[in-house]
Formats: C-alpha cells, sequence, structure tokens
C-alpha cells in the first residue's frame, strides 16, 4: 500500500470513527432515562467513559487528520503530539470507569488487586509528564513510548480479566463480549506499541483496535438500553 493510500485510508476512516463514537455517546445521553432503574448506574458510566474517551480520540485522529490537510503529518508535528497526548489521558480515565462499571455491575469490592490497578492511572499519569516522552513528535521515542504504555496493558489487562471472570461465573454475555473486545483492541494494539518503529505498516493494525472500542460501545447500548418499540 503507498503512503497516499494510507493517508486516505487514515483519514476516512478517523472521520468515520468520530461520527460513529459521538453520534452513539450523544445517543446514551438522549435516552438515558429510558434505562432500567436497577441498570442506570452502569448505563451513565458507560456513557461517560465513551465521552471521555471521544473526546480524547477528537485529539488524536481529529488533529491527525487536520495535520494531514495541512501538508502532513511531519510538516506539523505539534499536532500529531498533542492529539497523542489527549487520547493517552482520556484512554486511562476510559479503563478506570471500566473498572467502576465491573464493580457496580458484580458488586466486586476493591481488594489489592483491584487497588493496583488503579494506582496504574496516577502512576500512567505522573510518567507522561516527563520531557522525554516527547509529545511534540510524530513517532513515540524507543523507550518512553513502549513504557508509558505498559501501565495502559495492566490496567486494561486486568479490567479484562475481572469483567471476564465474572461474566462467566453469572452467565452474562454483555460483560463476556466487552473482555473480549478488551482483549482483541490489545492483541492489535501492542505490536504497534513494540514494534511499528521497525514496520511502519503494523500501524494500520490501530484500524481494527478502534473497531474493538466501537463494538464495546454497541454492546453496552444494545445491553443496556431498552430497545425502541414501534
Amino acid at each position: 500500500m503507498s503512503e497516499q493510500m494510507r493517508m486516505y485510508v487514515e483519514v476516512g476512516f478517523n472521520v468515520l470513527y468520530l461520527l460513529v463514537v459521538w453520534g452513539m455517546t450523544l445517543l446514551m445521553s438522549l435516552r438515558l432515562r429510558e434505562v432500567r432503574a436497577e441498570r442506570f448506574r452502569e448505563a451513565n458510566l458507560f456513557r461517560w467513559a465513551f465521552f471521555l474517551l471521544a473526546l480524547g480520540d477528537t485529539g488524536h485522529v481529529g488533529f491527525r487528520v487536520i495535520a494531514y490537510a495541512l501538508g502532513g503529518l511531519a510538516q506539523n508535528p505539534w499536532l500529531v503530539g498533542v492529539g497523542a497526548l489527549a487520547t493517552a489521558i482520556t484512554v486511562t480515565f476510559f479503563y478506570a470507569m471500566l473498572l467502576v462499571i465491573w464493580r457496580e455491575r458484580f458488586q466486586g469490592g476493591y481488594g489489592w488487586f483491584e487497588k493496583l490497578l488503579f494506582a496504574m492511572v496516577p502512576l500512567r499519569l505522573v510518567l507522561m509528564t516527563f520531557p522525554q516522552n516527547q509529545w511534540a513528535s510524530v513517532e513515540p521515542p524507543p523507550f518512553w513510548g513502549p513504557f508509558r504504555n505498559l501501565f495502559l496493558i495492566i490496567l486494561g489487562l486486568g479490567v479484562m480479566y475481572l469483567l471476564l471472570r465474572d461474566a462467566l461465573k453469572q452467565h452474562d454475555r454483555l460483560y463476556r463480549w466487552v473482555a473480549v473486545c478488551i482483549f482483541f483492541s490489545y492483541l492489535f494494539y501492542t505490536p504497534v506499541i513494540f514494534f511499528a518503529r521497525q514496520l511502519p505498516l503494523l500501524g494500520m493494525l490501530m484500524i481494527p483496535k478502534t473497531i474493538m472500542y466501537v463494538a464495546i460501545q454497541f454492546i453496552a447500548y444494545y445491553g443496556l438500553w431498552p430497545k425502541k418499540t414501534q
């Protein structure tokens, strides 16, 4: 695939993704009062989680689209870097909110494992303040890029484990599929973190990784919000 074709694919996907994730977040908000009382808190937490995700990704993929329009990524590194920082912050809180959703749904307690997962949030945020992150560059630094993402991997896979464990115990299809989507999102994301500098084409795995987040949003919506009646 040529560089120009990759740009068109990325721009087209980014625009479509933002339209879908913001559209679904708006729909979640407009229909929130229709959710059953016993599932209202879960639904509201999902709504806020995806608001944060959409907000950060508007900076991330939205700024990349703008950078392309202004001449390319290399010519506008600060746009790419600031967008990457925005999504790095919001996706961290996204997984923290999924941990809260897990507790709300399964009435679990915050033991040492759950507290360890929560600790990944401030550790990652503090780490991202270091100048070695080079947020004004297009490419993440070879050491600090993967290093700061290790904390997100621990948080995300930990949440996935809790959701899958308890969903299987209670035969909860909704959260079982949420856990499966989290697993595949990291399956696609991990090669990008560690090997995209050596094999740039691996960056295309961000597309199926992002689709997994959209899938989680649809699963949550159709699992918690009531079906519309004719």
